[in-house]
């Protein structure tokens, strides 16, 4: 019985950690930053990591690697080079009308269909494009990033938002 109930404990916790690595495409500098602060606290406003709304999170996830974005989506939107869906790399930022008024909110693509954002319900999050809820409300993507920071970003080696999210 002893061994029946370790052999569980281990293969759920090798689950778990199976579970939460696949949010990401590869174990980057990017992937670090994120990880840090998933769970963070939704607050409008909020560029730290005692809160952060969805512009706040992204200024502040590329402050790590010396680019600055302004702090309202919108404004991120007009930034940087636009990038069809199809074309979608780790590090893009991936834009939505979540209000019917344009620009409303702001992730970071991660990989796999997925990007990291700060939900007004959960936090910093990850979710998939695929959600219905996005897929209705997705604009577009941007890249910020030059190409060695976009190396960094995804571990190469060179070789003020009023979002209601879900």
């Amino acid at each position: 019985m002893k061994k029946l109930f370790s052999s569980t404990i281990v293969t759920l916790a090798l689950t778990m950690a199976v579970s939460v690595g696949s949010a990401f495409a590869a174990d980057s500098k990017l992937d670090k930053e994120v990880k840090d602060v998933l769970g963070t606290r939704y607050q409008t406003g909020g560029t730290s990591t005692s809160g952060f709304d969805c512009s706040g999170f992204t200024m502040y996830i590329f402050k790590q690697f010396d680019v600055k974005l302004p702090h309202q989506s919108g404004s991120q939107y007009k930034m940087g080079k636009k990038v069809a869906k199809s074309d979608l790399e780790s590090g893009d930022l991936v834009f939505f009308n979540t209000n019917g008024k344009g620009i409303s909110h702001v992730g970071i693509y991660v990989g796999e269909n997925k990007f990291a954002h700060a939900s007004s319900s959960k936090g910093i999050t990850i979710s998939s494009l695929s959600d219905s809820y996005y897929v209705k409300r997705y604009v577009g993507a941007t890249r910020v990033t030059n190409s060695d920071i976009f190396d960094e970003t995804n571990g190469n080696d060179g070789n003020q938002d009023h979002d209601d999210v879900e």
